[in-house]
């Protein structure tokens, strides 16, 4: 039988037709068998963080927790160099199917004020998870140092005779902003001796080779408990409840506030049922009492925020770090 040139359009109209149905239906199916069997191998999480510090020991206790709840191995890979920027890089060009992670901390959103030519935006190139902690810096001095608290500190840096230099963990770090920072509000002129890590930073000011350092609250508890440095005021808003008796640096210079945080992010554009999924189990494990204890237990608080609450704050924190940037003049290099 010949086929006429009306019994061919027939025959492709009813091609489009089924053509759009198998489209449809395999819309209306939901989302592809990868996303709904997720996880199916091994996750990656990366931390921009040398093995045994404070962010490398957050990343193996949530790991392991995880690992437990999803039936299937979170390992953490160590990617400590460049300020995080190598962390950042490798996850902002992974694939967004939910096997690469970040564990992300307050320099993630710092670098995009310090750094000219970073390779990806800290927000928009990724996906925000959830925030994990709040947690702010302790300022430290030696313990045979003269100031016992804040307002003796403020006085004592104010008038001290002789160079005054405060140190941190590297230039760029948390510890260098705050202590530039310091210098604007307070109006001293102390002069930032950056150090390559926390540890020899800390070695050092209990040595007594420089005058103070703000310092992460989860890293300076144990010295300070040990009586090894003495803790003077913390940067969050107010007093946290691990150390009621240290208080906040606002208490003497009103509207000093450094808050630094640890949150998990992914790869942008990854799925919205792996977002839930994981932001769902991440906030389970925050929930668990012995993660909670031991996040309060060094002065941290756990958060748990949405994605879209952790976008909102890292874009904020963005925003933050470029005006502490631009006003104490702090340079990385």
């Amino acid at each position: 039988m010949r086929l006429t040139r009306s019994m061919l359009k027939i025959r492709y109209s009813g091609f489009r037709v089924v053509s759009v149905l198998i489209v449809a239906l395999s819309l209306a199916a939901g989302p592809a068998p990868a996303q709904q069997d997720y996880p199916n191998r091994p996750i990656r999480l990366i931390t921009p963080a040398a093995p045994g510090g404070t962010t490398d020991i957050l990343a193996r206790l949530f790991g392991a927790k995880l690992t437990d709840v999803l039936k299937q191995q979170v390992i953490v890979d160590n990617r400590a160099s460049a300020s995080g920027v190598i962390a950042g890089e490798l996850t902002a060009n992974a694939a967004p199917d939910g096997y690469t992670l970040l564990l992300a901390y307050h320099q993630h959103t710092v670098n995009a004020a310090l750094i000219s030519k970073l390779p990806y935006h800290p927000v928009n190139d990724f996906t925000p998870i959830t925030q994990l902690t709040a947690a702010g810096l302790l300022l430290m001095v030696n313990p045979s140092s003269p100031p016992k608290n804040v307002k003796e500190f403020l006085e004592w840096t104010r008038n001290f005779k002789g160079p005054l230099n405060f140190g941190s963990a590297g230039l760029g770090s948390g510890g260098h902003l705050a202590g530039e920072l310091y210098n604007l509000m307070a109006g001293v002129k102390a002069q930032h001796i950056p150090y390559k890590g926390t540890g020899p930073a800390l070695i050092d000011l209990m040595g007594g080779q420089y005058h103070y350092n703000f310092t992460g609250l989860t890293g300076g508890t144990t010295l300070m408990r040990a009586g090894k440095l003495r803790g003077i005021a913390v940067t969050m808003p107010k007093r946290v409840a691990a150390f009621p008796d240290i208080p906040a640096m606002a208490e003497a210079l009103p509207g000093f506030e450094i808050v630094g945080w640890y949150g998990v992010i992914g790869p942008s554009k990854l799925p919205k049922l792996i977002v839930t999924r994981l932001h769902d189990e991440f906030v389970k494990v925050l929930k668990q009492p012995d993660v909670h204890e031991r996040i309060l237990g060094v002065g941290a608080e756990p958060v748990g925020s949405s994605p879209e609450e952790f976008r909102k704050y890292m874009l904020g924190d963005v925003a933050k770090w470029a005006k502490i940037v631009k006003e104490s003049g702090a340079k990385r290099d």
